[in-house]
């Protein structure tokens, strides 16, 4: 009798894992549209993530390279460490619109300006509950900016001037998918 309820036991508890993680409260993604909401930290290289729709989840991100190792300088890619596992994205394409895209309110009097920038980020990998994860966002990135001085009393525009105030966000939506 007690080896029938421990093989009783050990087969309940088989089904049980063998059905995922559904069988705990907790269900892998379907794939589905989401939505991403970011803001990037004041040095401009990584920051805070909100993914909602078919991804409910939140967590930090940072630029990374296209192996998913982290790199500040010269990150290409942006890697999200999320509560249920990363997700690797590439912004190169972002990059290139932004990087191009000129102020449109640049006001001379105020030093002051903005620049929104759109284009497509292709998801490149996941681990943990996002493994195998594919898809693409297309995101938007509104950047608000004060930039300092010149000692001759000119707005300082050159790429070394670091920004009295700025202000950064990035939205977006798109579709993921699961093997």
């Amino acid at each position: 009798m007690r080896l029938a309820k421990t093989a009783l036991g050990v087969t309940v508890l088989g089904s049980l894992l063998i059905s995922g993680a559904s069988a705990f409260g907790a269900t892998a993604p379907a794939g589905g549209t989401i939505k991403v909401w970011a803001t990037e930290n004041n040095s401009l290289t990584g920051g805070t993530a909100v993914i909602t729709g078919a991804i409910g989840d939140y967590g930090t991100f940072v630029d990374a390279n296209s192996a998913g190792k982290i790199d500040k300088k010269n990150g290409l890619y942006i890697k999200i460490f999320s509560k249920k596992g990363t997700v690797l994205i590439n912004s190169t394409q972002f990059n290139a619109v932004f990087n191009n895209a000129q102020p449109t309110d640049f006001n001379a009097v105020t030093c002051s300006a903005s620049i929104i920038a759109s284009a497509p980020m292709p998801i490149v990998s996941g681990t943990k509950a996002y493994a195998g994860i594919t898809g693409s966002v297309t995101v938007t990135g509104t950047f608000a900016f004060i930039v300092p001085r010149t000692s001759s009393g000119k707005c300082n525009t050159s790429s070394n001037a670091k920004a009295i105030a700025q202000y950064s966000s990035i939205t977006g939506s798109g579709t993921v998918s699961f093997p």
